[in-house]
């Protein structure tokens, strides 16, 4: 399970110095943070605020700024979070990128012959129930 990755002091502390190994880790906390904020339904972290992702008082850890820093970059870079602020300290998490986005909502207005329609109409008219397929979409 990828959430006991928190529990694991030296994960949770500083960024591995060897380039294959931080490559890993890198990757392991994308998806650690895309899963946590999608299950809990966060949309923004903040690299000076706490996230319960980032510490752990049990084992009393938490995870350096820079390697927040590097998981929110790598975020950003592959199109799954966006810098909502100029000094890249507060972080809007993309669940799906942009264009997939754009594609889901695309898709539905196509295969419900819709033409002009809002986001509430699709994640909740006549059309989307009993399908689930588009729930997703959160105004919430």
């Amino acid at each position: 399970c990828k959430f006991l990755l928190h529990s694991i002091p030296k994960v949770l502390t500083c960024l591995q110095p060897v380039r294959e190994t931080r490559e890993k880790q890198v990757q392991l906390w994308k998806e650690l943070i895309l899963d946590y904020c999608r299950s809990q339904k966060m949309y923004i972290i903040s690299l000076e605020e706490d996230f319960p992702l980032f510490s752990n008082p049990k084992i009393e850890r938490s995870l350096s700024y820079e390697a927040k820093e590097v998981f929110l970059a790598a975020l950003v870079s592959e199109g799954r979070a966006e810098w909502i602020d100029k000094s890249h300290k507060k972080c809007l998490i993309l669940w799906l990128r942009i264009q997939d986005w754009a594609n889901y909502i695309l898709d539905f207005v196509k295969e419900n012959g819709l033409e002009v329609t809002t986001i509430e109409d699709i994640r909740s008219g006549i059309e989307t129930h009993g399908t689930g397929k588009y729930t997703k979409l959160h105004g919430d």
